[in-house]
């Protein structure tokens, strides 16, 4: 037991990580398909650690054909674990090739150190060192520079892409990256201190308490619930406009993406801005509450003095905000909603409402909204006409260029014309689907 206490603690340390981990998931209905096998990987490899830290020093007790077996599946198991972190972290920082000869080319390194393991493992050599004995060798040494490239990597994807990590992570990961690494170069300068353990335990606790608790999760999806469900009040004032919400939210987030995607405001466009923005959008039409019933549900096209009534809902949606949000403590998310609702009805060209404003005087978030907003106000039925052809919808974009609306956002939604017309067939489909039931 002497040379095995430290991995007997890390052991506790995970096992109690997926005990919580799996009755908080049944709880909360989360699923996280990679947390859940570098969990899994994690114990693994620190259960085989114990064994081979205890075969390594009682090889009298046990035979050699076992020791070595054990220690394939270590070694193997160790890398195992580093690649699966590699491939968590190109998850979170959505830097995942989408080709096959992209992601070809991330696990190819694994596979080539993973045949040299196997291959050269009966050649290991068991040393005896002043604290414990340790095995070193080729297939050692292969997981050793196995492992520091895919610490390298994540660290690179990690500075490369810090802007689409949560601001309030970033802290974290880097500590535990830190972590990481420098266990990692203490195993390989002294390998007799056997502490490999401790940088897996470490990196998969603060995973866990960071980024993959599941009521922390939970929550922050109950937060986007509640603001979806506020929306949806509004909008059910509305008789013409039934998804409205919805279908925006999601033709900004397919414009943001690309607009990101492409490398236009990368220093705006982090991840926290579009969060934030995902967040707002559902509230860019909350000024509608203030909206009278008799112009809000008339069956027909407005008049003048019914159109300007309507147009107060813009600022009026700003003023609701601030006063609303002024104790929620989250700033950058209450200056989103608050720039969404007020300007998503200003133009370009400096024609819109409520003040007229011109070019990048618009915020960036309301550029984003208008296109979004104005595609689905023609591309869907209302009162008073039906809902425009898909052509049609797409020429008012194109002509609106520059005009009514950012001229590289406008383009940038013409390009991406076969995203937006599938998310646009979804909510067909779903809404022909409610009706048949």
């Amino acid at each position: 037991m002497e040379h095995i206490k430290l991995q007997i603690g890390c052991f506790a340390v995970l096992m109690y990580v997926a005990f919580i981990y799996v009755r908080e998931c049944g709880r909360y209905k989360v699923k996280g398909k990679l947390f859940a096998k570098l969990l899994m990987l994690g114990i693994f490899s620190v259960v085989l650690d114990g064994m081979t830290a205890f075969t390594v020093n009682c090889s009298e007790l046990i035979d050699t054909p076992l020791n070595t077996i054990l220690h394939g599946l270590f070694l193997t198991g160790l890398d195992s674990v580093i690649f699966v972190l590699f491939l968590y972290m190109l998850h979170i920082t959505g830097a995942m090739p989408e080709s096959r000869s992209g992601k070809a080319l991330v696990f190819l390194p694994f596979a080539a150190n993973v045949l040299v393991v196997l291959c050269n493992i009966g050649s290991l050599e068991y040393i005896s060192g002043r604290i414990t004995n340790y095995s070193m060798g080729v297939s050692a040494y292969t997981c050793f520079i196995m492992a520091t490239v895919y610490i390298i990597m994540s660290a690179f994807a990690f500075f490369r892409r810090w802007r689409y990590i949560e601001s309030h992570k970033r802290a974290s990961i880097f500590t535990y990256l830190l972590v990481l690494a420098v266990t990692t170069a203490v195993q390989m300068i002294f390998p007799e201190t056997l502490i490999s353990s401790i940088a897996v335990t470490i990196f998969i606790l603060g995973v866990y308490l960071n980024l993959e608790n599941p009521a922390i999760r939970e929550l922050s999806h109950f937060h986007n619930e509640t603001v979806m469900s506020f929306a949806n009040l509004i909008e059910n004032r509305d008789n013409s406009t039934g998804g409205h919400i919805k279908r925006t939210s999601r033709y900004v987030e397919l414009i943001a993406d690309e607009l990101r995607n492409r490398g236009y405001y990368s220093e705006t466009l982090t991840k926290d801005y579009i969060t934030n923005l995902l967040k707002a959008a559902p509230m860019h039409d909350i000024g509608k509450i203030s909206v009278p019933d008799a112009v809000l549900q008339k069956p027909g096209r407005l008049t003048d003095e019914e159109f300007d009534e309507m147009k107060k809902h813009a600022a009026n949606g700003g003023d609701i905000i601030r006063e609303t949000f002024r104790n929620l403590g989250d700033e950058d998310f209450r200056k989103m909603a608050f720039e969404v609702a007020r300007y998503h009805h200003e133009k370009w060209n400096g024609r819109g409402y409520p003040e007229g404003l011109k070019r990048k005087n618009i915020p960036l978030c309301a550029r984003i909204m208008a296109v979004a907003d104005v595609f689905d106000a023609v591309s869907e039925r209302r009162c008073y006409r039906e809902a425009m052809p898909m052509d049609k919808c797409f020429e008012i974009i194109e002509q609106g260029s520059g005009q009514d609306f950012d001229p590289l956002i406008a383009d940038i939604f013409l390009d991406i014309r076969d995203r937006v017309e599938a998310v646009h067939r979804e909510f067909a489909e779903s809404n022909e689907d409610q009706k048949n039931i």
